[in-house]
């Protein structure tokens, strides 16, 4: 699956300007997504994250926002191979992050 954002079912945009706030909500929507296909974070093989604008110094609020929803998604630490891939811009402007997840499901 891919093109996880941070936003709510309705749409809404999730904390505009908070990379940590909008993870952990796109990691929350590819949670949903994994569940409609009767799989979780333990069949994923893969995670790919699109970050605006990346820089090193970013890497702290991008652990928080993963430390804050691993617990309650069910994703465990260390993370499944992944990559991050850093991107001048996504679609709109308010998206600082994309998450793409790659499962296996019998």
């Amino acid at each position: 699956m891919s093109g996880q954002i941070a936003r709510l079912a309705d749409g809404t945009p999730v904390a505009p300007g908070d990379l940590a706030a909008q993870l952990a909500q796109a990691l929350r929507n590819t949670a949903r997504g994994l569940a409609g296909a009767d799989a979780g974070f333990e069949d994923v093989l893969r995670l790919t994250f699109y970050v605006t604008q990346w820089e090193p110094e970013k890497i702290t609020p991008f652990m928080a926002g993963l430390e804050q929803v691993a617990d309650e998604i069910g994703l465990s630490l260390p993370l499944p191979p992944s990559s991050l891939i850093g991107v001048d811009y996504l679609f709109e402007p308010d998206v600082l992050v994309e998450v793409e997840a790659t499962a296996v499901i019998d």
